[in-house]
């Protein structure tokens, strides 16, 4: 397991968007923007069950990640890891603490057929650029 760099933890606590890459069925990459949380040992990201990214997850749990700082894009945190569990516990809960940070309110795209993951990627390998 790599560990992110103290200096880079800062971009967990910024709007900061990261690109979340997955690989399908037929080994296409698919890129997606996503909100990003750190809990001291794993990257977590929030979907919906049944999305593209969760299909892929689900196939083949590599994933990287590149976080990009808002306040400088020169700045950036990179990180291959694997999936380690998807968690629909705390899921719901998780999508609006993320939405109240980047948005500043609840999230509001929940449908009632909607079931929300958790995915728990542990970084493998990290990079940086300032």
């Amino acid at each position: 397991m790599a560990t992110i760099p103290a200096e880079f933890q800062d971009l967990f606590q910024k709007k900061s968007f990261a690109h979340l890459a997955t690989v399908d069925e037929q080994c296409i990459p698919q890129v997606t923007p996503v909100w990003v949380d750190f809990d001291g040992e794993y990257v977590l990201v929030n979907s919906a069950k049944g999305r593209k990214k969760d299909r892929n997850i689900r196939a083949n749990p590599w994933v990287a990640l590149s976080i990009q700082d808002p306040d400088n894009p020169y700045r950036y945190l990179g990180i291959q890891g694997r999936v380690e569990e998807i968690l629909e516990e705390g899921a719901v809960e998780h999508i609006h603490a993320l939405s109240r940070k980047y948005t500043g309110q609840d999230f509001g795209f929940l449908t009632e057929d909607q079931v929300r993951v958790i995915y728990k990627i542990r970084p493998e390998r990290i990079w940086t650029n300032v």
